[in-house]
Protein backbone atom coordinates (compact mmCIF):
# COMPACT_ATOMS: atom_id res chain seq x y z
CA UNK A 1 0.00 0.00 0.00
CA UNK A 2 2.32 2.79 1.17
CA UNK A 3 4.70 1.42 -1.93
CA UNK A 4 1.75 2.04 -4.40
CA UNK A 5 1.12 5.53 -2.36
CA UNK A 6 4.96 6.63 -3.15
CA UNK A 7 4.52 5.40 -6.64
CA UNK A 8 1.72 7.50 -7.19
CA UNK A 9 3.59 10.62 -5.53
CA UNK A 10 6.36 10.18 -8.08
CA UNK A 11 4.73 9.43 -11.10
CA UNK A 12 2.32 11.51 -10.35
CA UNK A 13 0.98 14.69 -12.55
CA UNK A 14 3.56 16.72 -14.27
CA UNK A 15 2.53 20.09 -11.94
CA UNK A 16 3.25 18.31 -9.10
CA UNK A 17 -0.30 17.94 -7.72
CA UNK A 18 0.40 14.65 -6.52
CA UNK A 19 3.39 15.10 -4.57
CA UNK A 20 1.58 18.51 -2.71
CA UNK A 21 -1.58 16.61 -2.22
CA UNK A 22 0.43 13.48 -0.64
CA UNK A 23 2.41 15.35 1.90
CA UNK A 24 -0.80 17.29 2.92
CA UNK A 25 -2.50 13.76 3.69
CA UNK A 26 0.39 12.97 5.76
CA UNK A 27 0.26 16.15 7.67
CA UNK A 28 -3.28 15.43 8.93
CA UNK A 29 -2.60 11.93 9.22
CA UNK A 30 0.08 12.87 12.07
CA UNK A 31 -1.95 15.56 13.50
CA UNK A 32 -5.12 13.03 13.81
CA UNK A 33 -2.68 10.69 15.50
CA UNK A 34 -1.76 13.87 17.74
CA UNK A 35 -4.78 14.59 18.66
CA UNK A 36 -6.64 11.65 19.31
CA UNK A 37 -3.67 9.19 20.69
CA UNK A 38 -0.65 11.16 21.75
CA UNK A 39 -1.93 14.24 23.76
CA UNK A 40 -4.71 12.15 25.52
CA UNK A 41 -1.80 9.59 26.60
CA UNK A 42 0.21 12.54 27.96
CA UNK A 43 -2.69 13.59 29.55
CA UNK A 44 -3.09 10.93 31.24
CA UNK A 45 0.64 10.29 32.59
CA UNK A 46 0.67 13.85 34.07
CA UNK A 47 -2.62 13.02 36.00
CA UNK A 48 -1.02 9.67 37.56
CA UNK A 49 2.17 11.55 38.28
CA UNK A 50 -0.11 13.78 40.20
CA UNK A 51 -1.46 11.17 42.02
CA UNK A 52 1.62 9.62 42.79
CA UNK A 53 3.01 12.96 44.43
CA UNK A 54 0.01 13.24 46.48
CA UNK A 55 0.64 9.81 47.91
CA UNK A 56 1.47 10.67 51.52
CA UNK A 57 1.90 8.41 54.40
CA UNK A 58 -0.92 6.24 55.45
CA UNK A 59 -2.63 5.87 51.96
CA UNK A 60 -3.70 2.90 50.73
CA UNK A 61 -1.93 1.87 47.48
CA UNK A 62 -1.56 -1.23 44.99
CA UNK A 63 2.00 -1.85 42.72
CA UNK A 64 1.70 -2.46 39.36
CA UNK A 65 2.07 -5.92 39.90
CA UNK A 66 -1.09 -6.28 42.16
CA UNK A 67 0.11 -6.08 45.51
CA UNK A 68 -2.33 -4.01 47.92
CA UNK A 69 -1.19 -2.48 51.08
CA UNK A 70 -0.26 1.27 52.82
CA UNK A 71 2.46 3.61 52.50
CA UNK A 72 4.87 3.22 55.30
CA UNK A 73 7.16 5.74 54.57
CA UNK A 74 7.80 8.01 51.05
CA UNK A 75 11.39 8.25 49.75
CA UNK A 76 12.88 10.09 46.61
CA UNK A 77 12.25 7.20 44.26
CA UNK A 78 10.40 4.74 46.08
CA UNK A 79 8.16 3.84 48.79
CA UNK A 80 8.01 1.09 51.30
CA UNK A 81 4.36 -0.40 51.41
CA UNK A 82 3.45 -2.30 54.38
CA UNK A 83 1.23 -5.54 52.94
CA UNK A 84 0.89 -7.64 56.03
CA UNK A 85 1.46 -6.92 59.96
CA UNK A 86 5.19 -6.12 60.16
CA UNK A 87 5.73 -6.99 56.19
CA UNK A 88 7.05 -4.08 54.98
CA UNK A 89 8.34 -4.06 50.75
CA UNK A 90 10.25 -1.59 48.96
CA UNK A 91 8.93 -0.89 45.78
CA UNK A 92 9.51 1.94 42.94
CA UNK A 93 7.69 4.71 42.76
CA UNK A 94 6.08 4.11 39.26
CA UNK A 95 4.68 1.27 40.14
CA UNK A 96 2.68 2.44 42.60
CA UNK A 97 -1.10 4.14 42.17
CA UNK A 98 -3.45 4.69 44.62
CA UNK A 99 -5.99 2.32 45.08
CA UNK A 100 -9.47 2.38 43.52
CA UNK A 101 -11.07 2.90 46.60
CA UNK A 102 -8.81 5.87 47.35
CA UNK A 103 -8.84 7.18 43.92
CA UNK A 104 -13.30 7.01 44.26
CA UNK A 105 -13.57 9.00 47.50
CA UNK A 106 -10.78 11.70 46.15
CA UNK A 107 -12.89 12.14 43.36
CA UNK A 108 -15.94 12.15 45.31
CA UNK A 109 -14.47 14.79 47.66
CA UNK A 110 -13.38 16.81 44.61
CA UNK A 111 -17.06 17.08 43.05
Amino acid sequence: MLNFILLQAETGNPQGAAGWSFWVMMILIFVVFYFFMIRPQQKRQKEIQKQREALSKGDKVITAGGIYGIIKEKQDNTFLIEVAKDMVIKVDAGSVYASAEDAAQATKQQN
